[in-house]
């Protein structure tokens, strides 16, 4: 059991960061990010059992937070409130530059149907066919979705530098 236990730990080590950052992508509030980090952790180790190959405990934890995501939108209603109105909070990790608060500006207007593949690409480091098992997508659905957030993403970067321009 000790053994269990240190490989989780090393597991918990490992994805901490990232999947802070997935959950801060989701949610935009670090203390909520922290909890829902913390939640799939405890999650995780309470049904290690039922995890059968141990190459997919990183991705069977994102599945986790995602669906902890879902549940805490179950359970309360959440904040609305527009995105541009979102402050400059500096994060751990987190680049505070213009530039970064105005990608994560951009990435908050996305629709979370081109948002969540988005950063589990960049963030967690999955391939499209993982993206696709993750979000139960076909692999073509996951590459368009891919595409248009990212064109979406160009847009209104664009868009917000000639605003800052004139």
């Amino acid at each position: 059991m000790a053994k269990l236990r240190t490989d989780f730990e090393t597991l918990v080590d490992a994805l901490t960061p990232e999947l802070y950052r997935y959950a801060l992508g989701l949610c935009h509030n670090p203390d909520t990010a922290e909890d829902l980090v913390q939640e799939a952790f405890l999650r995780g180790w309470r049904s290690r059992d039922d995890l059968r190959d141990t190459k997919a405990a990183r991705a069977w934890l994102y599945t986790i937070l995602r669906n902890e995501h879902a549940r805490l939108y179950e359970r309360q209603r959440p904040d609305v409130r527009d995105p541009q109105d979102l402050p400059d909070v500096p994060v751990r990790g987190y680049d505070t530059s213009a530039e970064a608060f105005a990608m994560r500006r951009a990435l908050a207007c996305l629709d979370g149907s081109y948002r969540d593949p988005l950063l589990l690409q960049v963030i967690g480091g999955f391939s499209c066919k993982e993206i696709g098992d993750l979000l139960d997508l076909n692999t073509n659905t996951v590459l368009t979705r891919l595409f248009r957030a990212r064109k979406t993403l160009r847009e209104q970067l664009t868009d917000a530098t000639r605003r800052e321009a004139m």
